[in-house]
């Protein structure tokens, strides 16, 4: 499974393969987040910060601009929806 990759990481880094397949599954496993679960775990990352929840929702909504497939864009309001149902 992604056998360039592995290839062109341990070419290009000190990774052995073990590890550069290991570094290749971490992050597509960060990228498989849905947006759902993406924006609950940042709530709560930035909540665990001292955030209060209109500085949350701003930065979460300016955050899902930069998803390597960005979703639809989305309202504070549904950003809260999403959180609290």
């Amino acid at each position: 499974m992604h056998d360039e990759l592995v290839d062109h990481l341990t070419r290009t880094t000190p990774l052995n393969r073990g590890e550069a397949l290991r570094v290749i599954q971490d992050v597509l496993a960060y990228f498989d987040e849905t947006t759902e679960e993406y924006v609950r775990r940042r709530h709560r990352e930035l909540q665990a910060q001292g955030l209060v929840n209109a500085t949350i929702f701003e930065r979460i909504s300016a955050d899902l601009k930069y998803r390597a497939v960005a979703p639809p864009e989305l309202t504070l309001r549904q950003l809260r929806r999403i959180v609290y149902g």
